[in-house]
């Protein structure tokens, strides 16, 4: 019981700052997860999915409810990139998995990649500069592919390099593309998830945290979206700036810790 409660308030905590700032709440929730070790890694991914993709929805819902402005050339080509990129991910994140048969090391190499991420983002962040390209469909599936890739890869579900990237290609304002990132968090996880329905492998899993999970991730969501919608953007990215130091001293703890298991 206590590792539910432990559970749902790093999810709530996660989606509300991950609502606000674009990360994707499993940015958060991953590293803690993973720090925590209740769980296998697989099991970890798919709850960390589960709840992102739940405060993704009830975040856009709040959104749209609040009638924040939307640009569909982006909206419809990052979802549909997403989609793709969300099922790329999860069959190379099971190929590796299988093909080592080592967790650890597999985690480790999503660890490396979400620092290196991480790096990016904050230093972007810091002295932001623009493409500034012209707006398309094609553009926007691009991103979406990557995106979704990354975050199903990952099992973080969003992650820092969507808003940076979105503000990086469109020049958009850091509020902006917490939007556009949040929608490529739901087809992203979406089109994972689905994957592995159709393949059965959650029946493996423990499922009793579910429940909960998916009523934390409603709140964090709901109240994540809130709150974006009364930030300005100054607020956003000291938020985003703040959970990406933090999110970073995190996956360093993890990968000593899983780099001194290994050797």
């Amino acid at each position: 019981m206590i590792k539910l409660i432990i559970y749902a308030l790093v999810i709530v905590s996660a989606n509300i700052l991950g609502a606000i700032s674009g990360l994707g709440g499993g940015s958060i929730i991953k590293p803690v997860f993973d720090f925590l070790g209740f769980h296998s890694l697989v099991e970890i991914s798919f709850y960390s999915s589960v709840a992102v993709f739940i405060m993704a929805i009830a975040s856009t819902i709040k959104q749209i409810q609040m009638k924040s402005s939307i640009n569909y050339q982006v909206a419809v080509g990052i979802s549909s990139g997403s989609i793709i990129g969300g099922v790329l991910g999860s069959i190379v994140f099971a190929s590796l998995l299988n093909s080592t048969k080592n967790e650890l090391f597999v985690n480790l190499i999503q660890i490396i990649i979400i620092i290196i991420t991480l790096i990016f983002s904050y230093l972007y962040s810091k002295q932001p500069v623009s493409l500034n390209l012209t707006i398309s469909y094609g553009k926007s599936i691009s991103i979406g592919v990557v995106l979704g890739f990354l975050a199903s890869f990952l099992g973080i579900g969003g992650g820092p390099l969507n808003v940076a990237l979105l503000m990086l290609i469109y020049a958009l304002s850091i509020k902006e593309a917490t939007i556009y990132s949040i929608l490529s968090i739901i087809f992203s996880q979406g089109s994972k998830l689905l994957n592995e329905i159709l393949n059965a492998s959650y029946l493996s899993y423990d499922l009793k945290p579910l429940p909960l999970i998916i009523v934390s991730a409603l709140i964090g969501g709901t109240l994540g979206a809130y709150c974006n919608k009364k930030c300005n953007s100054d607020t956003v990215k000291k938020v985003y700036q703040s959970i990406i130091a933090v999110i970073f001293f995190i996956n360093i703890t993890n990968a000593i810790k899983i780099i001194g298991q290994l050797f």
